[in-house]
């Protein structure tokens, strides 16, 4: 074992909590499970509550463990230890494009839903269904968003943009106004422009609103390097040192959520779960925080990068059947429904989107059910266990550009080369 992977592991397993803690007696037979969670503002905290009221049903322990909020660093961790074949962690929270590249390490879950998958959205158990096998159940959905100071917005006669140029615009305008009265901290839009997956979903979003494609086709072809493309990330390396701070080059999605919350931002890209955070009782834009699609290019349509967990069961675990009642409890129509009121955690039962008090709690579900139909996939359905070094490559490749370390042309053309010949060499 190598240090390296010593040291991720020991990441993995540094236990935050240990859930059921305290009880005098568990059933014969009761054993103890662990789930790895993500911490992403009230993730971690609602992951455990939830766990802690499977235990209580079960009489079963948990211990429910932190992973690295960073997707990118998290694949390669879970893979660590899954190559390794660790029982230490028993469910793990996956993102929506890793079923196809963990596929093997976890196991078959029919065996133990009694159909509950067909309650979910269809798409999603599609997408979480490898050769026949059940490999995950959907827990949340996420969805690309524009969130947008409603008092700023009225104060200067603005609307939500329907365009990238409007959003622009109106960034601009507001933020110059601002700062003429002395706020001087006051930014345009902010979203996240880390290199890592996060920044694919951005650019994917800026590509797809523009006609400029979500980097291969439906049959594998690459598509990359289109002129809709090229001005999508034009205009984009165009926002950053203007309307978005040099610093959004490090930004994942709690950076772009911390400056918005302060009152530092007039938009925002991020994914839902930041609306409950922004009307908390500590929240400085408490009440004036509104949500709408994200802008469309001037011939293009509305596209917001379709994003999500899963729980998956590994496949090393001790006690599978123990992790799999897990998995089907935080699942469930209730904890999802106690999650989205919450935790502004999206369903992924189309149902819950009509529920009066999901609505009444969060306004915003009635918004998001529409933009189911306009939420465009990464290409991983497409690209299997090649997706991720696909998308690395898309991301390198939009972060120089920001950057300004390369123009837009010439980098999408270099691009599409390098998949092309990885491509060829079947990814």
């Amino acid at each position: 074992m190598t240090a390296f992977f010593r040291q991720g592991r020991a990441i993995v397993v540094g236990i935050l909590g240990i859930i059921g803690a305290g009880a005098t007696a568990f059933p014969s037979g009761a054993v103890e499970v662990a789930i790895s969670c993500g911490a992403v503002g009230i993730e971690f905290e609602l992951c455990r509550s939830g766990a802690e009221a499977w235990a209580r049903q079960s009489g079963h322990q948990v211990k429910v463990v932190t992973a690295p909020n960073d997707s990118n660093e998290r694949l390669a961790l879970y893979q660590q230890l899954l190559a390794a074949e660790s029982p230490d962690i028993d469910v793990f929270q996956i993102d929506v494009i890793w079923p196809g590249i963990l596929a093997k390490q976890f196991i078959d879950l029919k065996p133990y839903t009694n159909g509950a998958e067909g309650e979910h959205l269809d798409f999603l158990v599609k997408n979480d269904s490898i050769d026949g096998a059940l490999k995950a159940l959907p827990w949340f959905l996420d969805l690309g968003v524009l969130y947008y100071r409603t008092d700023l917005l009225e104060a200067y006669g603005a609307r939500p943009p329907k365009t990238w140029a409007e959003l622009t615009e109106t960034a601009r305008r507001i933020q110059e106004a601002e700062r003429e009265k002395g706020n001087t901290r006051l930014w345009g839009f902010v979203w996240q422009g880390r290199a890592y997956e996060g920044l694919t979903c951005n650019a994917l979003e800026w590509l797809a609103s523009q006609n400029g494609g979500r980097i291969v086709d439906s049959g594998g072809a690459v598509t990359v390097s289109n002129p809709n493309a090229v001005r999508a990330l034009e205009l984009a390396a165009n926002w950053v040192g203007t309307i978005t701070p040099t610093g959004v080059l490090n930004y994942a999605e709690e950076d772009a959520r911390g400056l918005f919350q302060s009152g530092h931002a007039v938009f925002m890209r991020n994914w839902p779960y930041a609306w409950s955070l922004g009307q908390g009782s500590d929240s400085p834009v408490r009440g004036k925080i509104g949500i709408a699609p994200l802008p469309a290019g001037e011939q293009g349509t509305a596209s917001a990068a379709l994003g999500g967990w899963q729980l998956a069961v590994s496949r090393y675990s001790k006690n599978p059947a123990a992790a799999a009642s897990l998995v089907l409890y935080l699942t469930s129509a209730a904890e999802e429904k106690r999650r989205a009121i919450a935790g502004s955690f999206n369903p992924t039962r189309e149902a819950l989107y009509r529920d009066p008090e999901i609505l009444a709690a969060n306004p915003l579900f009635s918004r998001l059910e529409p933009l189911l139909k306009s939420a465009v996939a990464r290409p991983s359905n497409v690209l299997g266990p090649s997706y991720n070094r696909v998308s690395t490559e898309f991301w390198q490749a939009v972060h120089a550009v920001l950057a300004r370390e390369e123009e837009a042309k010439p980098a999408l053309e270099r691009l599409q080369a390098r998949l092309e010949r990885l491509r060829q060499r079947g990814w």
